[in-house]
């Protein structure tokens, strides 16, 4: 049993590094954020600078793709861009419709041109 997971120390750091030590903060964010206003202006700016970070990301990845995106041509990756825009207005600005429809394209695309 041991060959099909692997060292069980391993996990088990894995485990309290990875999950546990994360664990702790989402708790406390859930505590500390429980009571705070959806509208405020602190909550407003979180959001914008959250949305900004990932247009950074986005932004990098499109102009010098790392890795295997390297191999997907660019009007794929621009394609994707545009369509996880559409989708992202179309979907009440949802961040995360924008998301899956970008990879979406971008996995279609890089298939469909081999």
């Amino acid at each position: 049993m041991s060959g099909l997971f692997g060292d069980g120390q391993a996990i088990a750091l894995l485990l309290f590094a990875g999950f546990l030590s994360n664990e702790v903060w989402r708790v406390l964010g859930l505590v500390i954020g429980g009571g705070i206003d959806e509208s405020s202006e602190f909550l407003v700016w979180v959001r914008a600078v959250a949305a900004a970070i990932l247009a950074g990301v986005i932004a990098q990845i499109l102009i010098s793709p790392p890795g295997a995106l390297a191999t997907v041509p660019d009007m794929v990756r621009y394609g994707a861009v545009a369509v996880g825009f559409a989708v992202f207005i179309v979907a009440r600005r949802s961040v995360f419709a924008g998301v899956i429809a970008g990879e979406l394209v971008v996995l279609a695309g890089k298939w469909w041109m081999g």
